[in-house]
């Protein structure tokens, strides 16, 4: 059960009133994730400095296991966050009616879909099981490019009452920013003759290689700073779970 809090007073923002920490923990977790797999990989000379693609990143062990392990749980608080903007989307929309119903499951839909291929992408390695990561990582980043432009819609149609011009106004310049990149990123990936880690300038797909992994990152940090705005809306929210015994008579 969602149940709406009081407004808080700007100042709270830190405190993490609501279920504010639940984006907040998705957001620094996925950073963290990212960036971690990154650094051990570079040091371990694993891959390249100059943008390699995510999942290059967390390909070979050490890396490997953690990458796998904090990209899925970052799915999984990706899945609940999605989960509670749904049901206070609902409950703004039993007073406003600003949406139809089946448009905010839709969205939930896809999100959900979007979390599913980051396990996929998670659990079956570039190099391991190249097919199947590549159809987790199409389902991820489509998903997610989808759900955030739903989302961006949503925002504006509950304006002003449950959201500022100003945020909606951010999160489709994200969802804009997402899309752009996503096209490029799949173009430019097709064209790569094989599936490697290690490039270098010389090669023949080198530069479809940077090309597609920049827009890659660029569409996975979009996704991050999408969920950093709805911690606000997040404070205003409590949740409750009711257990009830039902006795044999």
């Amino acid at each position: 059960m969602v149940v709406p809090r009081a407004r808080q007073q700007p100042g709270m923002l830190c405190c993490m009133p609501g279920v504010a920490f639940v984006p907040a923990l998705l957001v620094s977790w996925s950073s963290a994730a990212f960036i971690t797999s990154y650094v051990i990989a570079v040091l371990a000379g694993h891959v390249e400095p100059l943008v390699p693609y995510i999942s290059d990143t967390g390909t070979k062990p050490p890396e490997s296991g953690i990458f796998g392990f904090m990209i899925n749980i970052s799915a999984l608080l990706g899945a609940i966050t999605m989960c509670i903007r749904y049901l206070l989307i609902e409950k703004q929309n039993e007073s406003s009616h600003f949406i139809r119903s089946s448009y905010n499951v839709f969205s939930l839909c896809i999100g959900l879909m979007g979390c599913t291929g980051m396990g996929i992408v998670a659990t079956f390695q570039e190099l391991s099981v190249p097919s199947v990561h590549d159809i987790g990582a199409l389902v991820a980043f489509g998903s997610g490019v989808v759900y955030i432009t739903l989302q961006s819609i949503i925002s504006y149609k509950s304006c002003p009452q449950w959201n500022t011009y100003l945020v909606c106004h951010i999160r489709m310049a994200i969802s804009v920013i997402s899309c752009i990149a996503f096209i490029p990123m799949i173009v430019f990936a097709s064209k790569i003759s094989v599936t490697k880690i290690d490039w270098t300038p010389d090669e023949k797909d080198y530069t479809y290689h940077v090309v597609s992994a920049i827009c890659e990152w660029t569409v996975a940090f979009g996704f991050v700073f999408f969920f950093l705005t709805f911690i606000r809306d997040f404070q205003k929210v409590s949740l409750r779970i009711s257990t009830e015994i039902h006795e044999d008579s």
